[in-house]
């Protein structure tokens, strides 16, 4: 999935077809052709394809001519207008059979979405989103878009989610195709922050590219953070900026607290070293950090500022430093001295907090220090940050009551009228890029905003993960943060439910080492079931987008810890789905799949296995060939379960003809084909393939992902799935991969695929030997591109192992004491 190559798909009919396509970033413009292939060393591109004339053929710019081949009359030759300036990864030029959905944006920029054959109507939302985006940018940065048209296209096998092309983005299937039935909530959403932010790179990247990959975060921190924006922008219901919280800052936060994390800039010297730092510091924390500048800065001086670095490096190419020039002088603030703590040395600070009162005013002290996962900081010569520090009271919990820049290692701080029962909370908005310890005092006054709602949403989650970051690093005790989670029995809000349950599945997974991983389960039960019991399992009216999300997530997690009630409803609309009796709403598939396969047989595993199997075209033949029904779905014609598929997809009409003969005209409708042929679906199912429980069945699940009937670019999170469904499961992959190694390897070489395999597989690891065995395996085994997620991996290894020593008893003692007087609500 590399250079220019062959994607595999197949047609409506069921036949295999190849289109050809490219993918260059980082290095990967070379094996296409001959050229220099570094961002700095830009070019204009004239580019003809010479192509069978029955196949789309699409480039970065616009045809400006297409004409018969002398020597082929099956072959014309198209010829597309000259690029501008660009560099040689933004590139790209495809091959194939698509339908497209077309508009103009307000601007009049012509924009088009191409999909597989037959499926034009799942191009339809990611172009509105397009359509909206183009003039949000245009707007914000003060900037037209520079090309006549952009294209924007799903591609079969492709190993990254979306690349931003210059013109003509490439997008897995998943991360640009909606179906308005058969799409859940959460893909909508992943489509609309993909889309914004490949459109964004246009601008950002693509108008104005780095130097060199050492800037690489300036392109993805910068449009990772950049597409909440536009999202928050389109779709206002989505509450995306507290979904930013979850999703992007404390999943860097976590990487960044290792020994083993790296700088935002880091020094690249060798292709297999770019490959590595398309990470969660790029992207997650690069977001993050500009987050920060964004609102230290205010965003009319930081679109002033990025007016001018656009304009002053439009195809070129610019560094960090020239960034922050702009900035500094659209703001008049020391934008250079505070941000080169944050993208030139690893890691970020943990501000502790104590507070006295005096007379009416609070007196806080404040002291920084380097956040490590290991525990305190030890070290000499500790680094120091210029922390842009925001401070809330009870009085007006949503605005800062002070600002201030903390720019050495203790500050003294004055809070004018401040009463004694009042609370004080650092980092409003969890905006700041710091974790926050409090004195034990200030803590148990901020606990109550958690139960009462008074503290906001992203703010409530924040001291949450802070806290469990804490306890996970061994500052604090785990059981504290059980006690805290359980005042979030009122909680309404998706995201912080999110984080909650994120975590309380980092914890399951650490106590699956132990003898009493039930009780853990028990706890997820008590925690979830309230809010599970609110929600319900239908849509109620007036609810939108964040309650669809919300009970999706719940009910999984219920169904994942064995609650009985929700897994007899789950067992009962999971027969009533396959049945086709009632087609399960796409919100509640995950979930439900889920919660069917994790406590289900090997018939549930096979049912699952079969639905993500279905091509396109092969209903039709289902309902018409006895033979393939029964090789296909295992079921003999006319048996029951047979009749019930014809029922679902034949016309009345033709009962008595489908009774008798097995057969019936009105297949082609049927939803179940509809589902199956959806990307989405397929991967829906294979995610959770892995929650199966029996050894025999696991075996089975990681046969599979390496058949013909998993793409490529998905194998990886199905052997995922399977390291994080059971402590069998982790073994089982680990052994699996060993024993694949070379054909995995070969498969995904280079390329960040094979650090998230890796990740995915060993991370869930809690015994100081496995680091050992790890360790020794990829020394013997070496991936270049994937060395400094082994370190990572293997440094959680030893954490875990630590953490478990450390808490496993206080944790299980006090889920004991809880069984034995549970907490009043």
């Amino acid at each position: 999935m590399k250079g220019f190559y062959r994607s595999k798909y197949t047609t409506p009919s069921g036949e295999v077809r190849y289109a050809a396509v490219t993918q260059f970033e980082a290095t990967d413009a070379r094996r296409a052709f001959p050229c220099w292939d570094e961002p700095a060393i830009k070019a204009t591109f004239d580019i003809s394809l010479v192509v069978p004339k029955d196949r789309v053929a699409l480039s970065n710019m616009n045809v400006i001519d297409r004409k018969p081949y002398p020597d082929d009359e099956n072959v014309v030759e198209v010829k597309f207008a000259r690029t501008p300036v660009m560099s040689t990864y933004l590139v790209a030029f495809v091959v194939g059979e698509y339908d497209f959905v077309e508009t103009r944006s307000k601007d009049g920029v012509c924009v088009r979405v191409y999909t597989p054959v037959g499926k034009a109507e799942q191009g339809k939302f990611a172009l509105e989103v397009a359509a909206k985006t183009l003039p949000f940018y245009k707007d914000y940065f003060n900037v037209p878009y520079p090309l006549p048209k952009i294209d924007l296209i799903a591609i079969a096998d492709f190993a990254a989610g979306a690349m931003e092309n210059w013109g003509l983005v490439t997008y897995r299937e998943t991360a640009l195709l909606i179906d308005s039935k058969n799409s859940c909530s959460s893909s909508r959403q992943w489509v609309a922050l993909v889309v914004g932010h490949e459109l964004a790179h246009q601008w950002f990247g693509n108008l104005v590219t780095m130097e060199w990959w050492t800037h690489l975060w300036l392109n993805e921190g910068f449009a990772s953070w950049i597409e909440y924006l536009c999202v928050d922008h389109c779709f206002p219901e989505y509450d995306i900026w507290t979904q930013f919280v979850s999703a992007d800052y404390t999943r860097a936060q976590e990487l960044d607290a290792l020994d083993n994390s790296h700088p935002i800039e880091v020094s690249v010297g060798h292709p297999s070293e770019v490959d590595e730092i398309f990470d969660a510091i790029s992207y997650s924390k690069g977001a993050s950090v500009i987050r920060m500048l964004h609102d230290y800065i205010g965003d009319k001086d930081f679109k002033k500022g990025m007016n001018m670095y656009l304009t002053k490096f439009q195809q070129k190419n610019a560094a960090t430093e020239d960034l922050w020039e702009c900035l500094e002088s659209a703001s008049g603030k020391p934008i250079a001295a505070v941000m080169n703590t944050w993208t030139k040395q690893m890691g970020f600070p943990l501000i502790y907090v104590e507070a006295e009162q005096v007379e009416d005013d609070r007196i806080l002290k404040l002291s920084q220090r380097k956040f490590c996962a290991s525990g305190p900081y030890v070290g000499e010569d500790c680094p120091q940050w210029m922390v842009p520090i925001t401070i809330s009271t009870s009085e007006d919990p949503n605005h800062a009551k002070l600002k201030i820049l903390m720019d050495k290692p203790e500050m003294n701080i004055v809070l004018k009228n401040v009463k004694p029962d009042q609370w004080v909370k650092l980092n409003l908005g969890t905006v700041g890029f710091y974790r926050t310890q409090y004195s034990s005092a200030m803590l148990e006054s901020l606990l109550p905003g958690i139960r009462d709602l008074s503290l906001p949403p992203v703010d409530r989650l924040g001291l949450q993960n802070d806290l469990f970051s804490l306890a996970r690093a061994g500052i604090i005790s785990t059981v504290e943060v059980l006690k805290v989670m359980e005042a979030f029995v009122n909680e309404p809000n998706y995201t912080v439910w999110s984080d909650l349950s994120c975590n309380l599945g980092i914890l399951s997974t650490l106590l699956s080492h132990t003898d009493f991983y039930e009780e853990i389960q028990e706890f997820v039960k008590d925690v979830f079931s309230p809010i599970g019991e609110r929600l319900g399992w239908d849509p109620k009216p007036g609810e939108g987008h964040l309650d669809a999300l919300l009970r999706g997530l719940v009910l999984g997690k219920l169904g994942k810890a064995g609650h009985k009630a929700t897994l007899e409803e789950a067992r009962r609309r999971f027969k009533d789905h396959v049945e086709g009796k009632q087609i399960l709403s796409a919100d509640l598939r995950s979930p439900v799949y889920l919660t069917v396969l994790k406590h289900g047989d090997g018939t549930t595993l096979d049912i699952m296995i079969k639905m993500g199997k279905l091509r396109p075209g092969e209903v039709k033949d289902l309902v018409k060939i006895p033979q393939l029904v029964r090789s296909k779905l295992g079921l003999e014609p006319r048996s029951p379960d047979f009749l019930s598929i014809l029922s679902h997809c034949c016309t009345k009409e033709s009962k008595e003809k489908e009774e008798e003969t097995g057969s019936c005209d009105g297949g082609l409708q049927t939803l179940l084909h509809k589902q199956a042929d959806m990307q989405e679906e397929k991967n829906r199912i294979e995610r959770v393939l892995g929650a199966t429980l029996s050894p025999e069945l696991i075996q089975k699940v990681l046969t599979f992902a390496l058949s013909e009937e998993v793409r490529p670019q998905d194998t990886v999170s199905v052997i995922g799935g399977v390291a994080g469904g059971s402590k069998h499961g982790r073994k089982a992959a680990w052994k699996f991969i060993k024993e694949n190694w070379e054909e995995l390897y070969n498969r995904y070489q280079g390329g960040f695929l094979i650090s998230r395999l890796i990740k995915l597989s060993v991370e869930g690891f809690a015994v100081d030997k496995m680091a050992g065995e790890v360790k020794a395996f990829f020394e013997s085994h070496p991936a270049p591109s994937a060395e400094r997620t082994i370190q990572q991996c293997c440094e959680n290894i030893l954490l875990n192992a630590a953490w478990l020593k450390r808490d496993a008893e206080s944790i299980h003692q006090y889920l004991l004491q809880r069984k034995a007087s549970p907490p009043t609500v």
